[in-house]
């Protein structure tokens, strides 16, 4: 393993400052909220979905508080349950959703494609109001009132017995679904109609192929959820008896229709993150992706599986028997997409040149505990060891190890990856990496332990339990402190870096993709002309040759990568590189 150094004269000189982008071209605060640009609207939604995080992290800290001890008297048991639910519905709905998606995949998407914007601009500048409506809205139903149904709604509590202010959290729920088939109606319309001349589809990225999968996911799965919503709130409001069994109604569908939505949901959340690991791993290992056909053909698989899959939420429910057996195969079926792209990032990293920078270490932690979470998972996928552990703390550990080990981590590993392009500035790598170490081990030592709570039986969701449970509640609640030391730093270097970073040349990693073509921060057009494209989206083996040999010149200037300078290593590099010759 050796440590690449960043490509001669990819850093930028101050004359980029003067260069217009799409941050300085206005700065009227007109200019951004009617923007159409999608970059800007990326810009607009990772400041919202920021601001619900953090809302959604002082919740959670709430809740290790009340569970230090066994007996709590800082919370009541009513605020406690709101606290929970809060912590869910903004973190569900309002940041993992979105998360990748309306950001990255806002900000990248047409760029990756050779696009100058989104198919439908208004239409993305609309869905981030809707967006911020149902924000608000959710927002100010939780500050007056609260809600304590928890962040699945389950009926009839929900629709007839809860004394909270369930209506108008389902109606801020009901504006983030149509947010999200919104953006996901785009994505679709662009990737199918906006490919640059040359841009198959196996020449595309396998970024831009998770966020195919996820908007497939997105416009078909979200209209569910919305309608079953929309239903409790008519019964709730009118006593339309649809899931109350008290005047004949049917709990049980409503927990079919909301999970026929909400396990897709998850792959909304996870498959962009695995687009993301997939551009870091094959960049920063200097080598092809391995299996590309694989990894691509595997995102579209989790996007079918997914909508297959919904019964293994309720095996303790009364389902039949055999319905149970055929979800429960399902479930082990999905596995299997799940770990070829485990398997070829390994693949692709193995022999190859890895550089271990921030965004890598992101990466390999994100393989790490989706793997845990990924494995736990098929535990609850087996019918006799489901009825033990249902409704138990273990399903909260395999929920955040899959959700904040998968979906956050690989939202920072790309935050990471693509903050010189979106910002034009450098973030200082070593706090990068402490942020990364602190972030795992707080990580780790707040959700392992609820594994073992919950195979010792521990409900979720309660808040009084047994004195023999305590240790294990203190360990999770110190590495919360942890963790959240973890998330804050990233914050102070990133806003440290958009004054006082290194200026950021057009590819700073020696990347290979259409993205990192263009200036950083790119103009508000994107390209100057539409560029064509002539290779495969990960030939990275000829530039590695070409840097071997001290070639540092590239002057097919219609190829999708970046020129790279002209300017040679020094002696040392070629040594460092010389041994991985043969693995080439």
């Amino acid at each position: 393993m050796s440590s690449i150094p960043l490509q001669p004269g990819a850093l930028g000189t101050p004359n980029e400052q003067a260069r217009e982008n799409y941050l300085n071209i206005k700065h009227t605060v007109a200019s951004w909220l009617l923007t159409k640009d999608h970059k800007r609207i990326a810009v607009l939604y990772g400041l919202s979905i920021s601001i619900m995080f953090f809302l959604g992290g002082l919740a959670a800290a709430g809740i290790r508080v009340a569970l230090v001890r066994p007996h709590d008297t800082f919370f009541s048991s009513e605020a406690y349950n709101k606290l929970f639910s809060a912590h869910g519905i903004i973190m569900v709905f309002f940041f993992l959703v979105p998360s990748i998606p309306a950001t990255l995949g806002n900000f990248l998407l047409p760029i990756m494609i050779g696009a100058r914007d989104l198919a439908f601009p208004r239409l993305n500048l609309l869905s981030w109001y809707i967006y911020i409506i149902g924000a608000l809205i959710t927002l100010g139903a939780i500050a007056t009132g609260g809600i304590d149904t928890g962040w699945t709604f389950y009926v009839p509590y929900s629709s007839v017995y809860s004394n909270t202010d369930v209506v108008a959290v389902i109606v801020g729920v009901f504006f983030a679904g149509f947010a999200s088939i919104f953006t996901g109606i785009n994505f679709l319309v662009t990737v199918h109609k906006m490919r640059a001349p040359g841009m198959t589809w196996f020449r595309m990225p396998l970024f831009v192929w998770a966020m195919y999968a996820t908007s497939i996911v997105m416009v078909l799965g979200t209209p569910v959820v919305a309608i079953t919503l929309l239903l409790v709130v008519l019964e709730r409001v009118f006593g339309v008896c649809i899931f109350n069994p008290a005047c004949g109604g049917d709990p049980i569908l409503f927990e079919h229709l909301f999970w026929f939505y909400s396990h897709p949901a998850v792959y909304i959340m996870i498959l962009p993150s695995m687009g993301v690991i997939s551009e870091v791993i094959t960049c920063f290992s200097r080598k092809r992706v391995f299996g590309y056909e694989f990894v691509a053909f595997s995102s579209m698989a989790i996007a079918l599986l997914g909508f297959f899959v919904w019964g293994h939420h309720m095996f303790v429910t009364g389902e039949s028997m055999y319905g149970g057996m055929v979800f429960s195969i399902i479930t082990f079926l999905i596995a299997v997409p799940s770990a070829i792209k485990v398997f070829n990032w390994s693949a692709t990293m193995y022999k190859g040149n890895v550089w271990l920078s921030a965004p890598l270490l992101y990466a390999i932690g994100f393989i790490f505990l989706f793997t845990i979470g990924g494995l736990t998972g098929l535990y609850l996928a087996s019918l006799a060891v489901d009825v033990h552990l249902n409704m138990t703390y273990f399903v909260v550990a395999h929920f955040h190890y899959v959700m904040v080990g998968g979906a956050i981590f690989g939202y920072m590993a790309g935050m990471h990856f693509w903050w010189p392009k979106i910002t034009g500035r450098m973030y200082p790598e070593g706090w990068a990496k402490l942020a990364c170490i602190i972030m795992f081990v707080g990580f780790n030592l707040t959700f392992f332990p609820q594994f073992i709570l919950g195979f010792l039986g521990m409900p979720r969701r309660y808040h009084f339990y047994p004195p023999e449970y305590q240790m294990w509640n203190i360990l999770s609640s110190a590495g919360a402190s942890v963790l959240a030391v973890g998330f804050a730093i990233p914050f102070f270097y990133w806003m440290w870096s958009l004054k006082y970073g290194e200026l950021a040349g057009p590819n700073p990693w020696g990347a290979k993709g259409l993205e990192w073509a263009i200036p950083s921060p790119p103009p508000s057009h994107n390209f100057d002309s539409v560029p064509i494209v002539t290779e495969e989206a990960y030939a990275y083996e000829e530039i590695y040759a070409r840097e071997l040999a001290g070639d540092y010149s590239d002057s097919q200037v219609d190829r999708p990568v970046s020129p790279l300078n002209t300017e040679q290593p020094d002696q040392k590099t070629l040594e460092d590189h010389s041994s991985t010759e043969e693995s080439l």
